[in-house]
């Protein structure tokens, strides 16, 4: 009996494990299929290329690479001689030119005064009125080659355009440095960013708003944020145009069908102290729809941005 007893002990026990773990791996499962997760995933910010708007050799470079800038911060200055050298004329080409106007105006007036004389004909008042009416141009022309000449000795100091931090600088005092060419990269930190490429079949399971969960690989602590935006389009690449502008579409069609990815924008909304964000970092982002909807159930109303995306 005592015998029997233990077999059905033994037996009952092993039944319950055998059903805890079944039930571990059906809501495994579960989580699996219904939670939208990707491991493909990566940091990302926008790069803003530092280029200068006049061309000259580099005075002074004042910021050193990875270094943490805001915005406004004086990057690097351009050698500044020639450039006041050219607002000395432009000043000088402005004052001859106001000079030339005042004079052109006085006669004007003297000509109009004796209009009514025998002494000055009609000509002689148009030619003067034309005098003014050049000399004037004359002087504007002068005034905005003034206001170039400032404008271009202002911008040999670059400023920083966003907050960021300052990469690739490989840059020295002496370096000539073209307008409009990069001379550096900064990497705006205010658009850090996580962007997951999703699966289509999973796309109708993510809701702008839905709370989002983020690894990065090598990390032990999770970043939190939420859903942004969801991509309007991706690339078509079984079709392009053909010299006639007609759709030219792939004939050949593989059997094996791969789902296609799509970019979902991630905004991060808590990030741990001790995490450092570096744009291009692998990330695995999961995100969890029944959360949102519990979350944003007394929202609703408030927020009619929380609607699923069809694909």
């Amino acid at each position: 009996m005592t015998a029997r007893l233990s077999r059905i002990l033994k037996t009952a026990f092993t039944l319950t494990l055998f059903a805890i773990a079944l039930a571990a791996g059906w809501n495994l499962w579960q989580g699996y299929m219904n939670t939208p997760w990707t491991r493909d995933g990566h940091v990302r910010a926008d790069v803003v290329s530092i280029a200068p708007d006049v061309s000259g050799p580099v005075e002074a470079v004042l910021v050193s690479d990875n270094q943490t800038v805001r915005k406004g911060d004086v990057l690097l200055r351009i050698d500044p001689e020639r450039f006041k050298i050219a607002l000395d004329l432009a000043d000088a080409s402005l004052a001859d030119k106001a000079a030339a106007l005042k004079q052109a105006q006085r006669d004007a007036e003297r000509y109009h005064r004796l209009k009514n004389g025998p002494a000055v004909s009609a000509q002689t008042i148009e030619q003067a009125d034309l005098a003014v009416t050049q000399a004037s141009a004359a002087y504007d022309e002068a005034k905005s080659n003034r206001d170039l000449a400032a404008l271009n000795l202002q911008r040999t100091t670059i400023h920083a355009p966003a907050n960021g931090v300052i990469t690739n600088l490989a840059l020295n005092p002496g370096d000539y440095i073209s307008s409009g060419a990069g001379i550096m990269a900064l990497v705006d930190t205010d658009t850090l960013r996580v962007e997951g490429y999703f699966e289509e079949n999973q796309l109708p399971k993510i809701a702008i708003g839905d709370p989002v969960t983020v690894e990065l690989m090598g990390r032990a602590s999770k970043l939190r944020g939420h859903v942004e935006s969801i991509a309007a389009g991706i690339e078509d690449r079984e079709r392009t145009d053909g010299s006639n502008l007609l759709a030219d579409v792939t004939p050949t069609f593989s059997w094996v069908r791969l789902a296609q990815r799509v970019p979902v924008r991630i905004a991060l909304d808590d990030v741990p102290a001790q995490s450092r964000l570096v744009a291009g970092l692998t990330a695995t982002v999961t995100v969890h729809p029944d959360e949102g909807a519990d979350a944003g159930s007394g929202e609703a109303a408030a927020s009619p941005a929380r609607v699923k995306t069809e694909p």
